[in-house]
């Protein structure tokens, strides 16, 4: 692996390097740099990452409360596993807050909502058609920029705050499906079916396109996961 260094500075807050060393190590986990089960070795990872180890162990306890690091009692950390039954359970949970939010967006939505959808989906379609591999990290980041737009019409700060905890856990799985062959899939049509539906105010179309995508994703990640799982062990939660 090599080095990514956090340049710190003699007078750069430690709340600043905590926050980097957490945003580069959920990084390295969610493209799979850093391993499904792989231990997380502090004195290795500080030289790394450029950072004292007093950081790094703040920012690895936060990667845990995301359950992408698992703790192992007095013996350290590790990268939380993939699972199958992990990424199913995702699933029922994404779908059943996510059709639920994106109902209650429709029904109360309004012209800022309906732009913020309008300017995300633009710029997701510009990338997608067709999606090249080593736009993998950008469209990550535009589709879940699509995805929270979609569902941001609505007032619950609870739903919020789970719809981003289950973002979190399944953008692993996300871009793990991105390196997956299958031809016969058009991504992009799947947002547009999600996308129109939305727009024109047809929540049946909508809230069966999300589910239809959704389930599309995990079910090709399944099919991987049920051959050969990137780690056997039992998931982090």
């Amino acid at each position: 692996m090599a080095k990514r260094a956090l340049d710190p500075h003699t007078d750069a807050p430690e709340r600043t390097l905590i926050e980097r060393a957490y945003a580069q190590l959920r990084d390295d986990i969610v493209s799979g740099h850093l391993a499904p089960g792989e231990k997380l070795r502090v004195e290795h990872l500080k030289q790394h990452y450029g950072v004292g180890a007093g950081t790094l162990r703040e920012a690895i306890t936060r990667l845990a409360s995301d359950a992408l690091v698992v703790t192992e009692g007095q013996r350290g950390f590790r990268v939380a596993p993939m699972a199958l039954c992990d990424m199913q359970d995702l699933t029922r949970l994404r779908i059943h807050i996510e059709i639920d939010a994106l109902r209650q967006s429709m029904r109360h939505g309004d012209a800022a909502w309906r732009e913020r959808l309008r300017t995300a989906y633009a710029e997701l379609s510009r990338l997608e058609q067709p999606l090249q591999p080593e736009h993998a990290r950008s469209w990550e980041a535009l589709n879940i920029a699509f995805h929270e737009a979609l569902l941001s019409g609505h007032d619950s700060p609870w739903t919020l705050r789970l719809l981003r905890t289950l973002s979190r856990q399944s953008e692993r799985y996300r871009h793990y499906a991105i390196g997956l062959s299958d031809q016969r899939r058009d991504v992009h049509a799947e947002h547009q079916r999600i996308f129109d539906s939305a727009i024109s105010g047809n929540e049946l179309r909508a809230a069966l396109a999300l589910e239809e995508h959704i389930r599309t994703t995990a079910e090709l990640v399944e099919r991987a996961l049920g051959g050969a799982a990137p780690e056997a062990a039992p998931p982090a939660a």
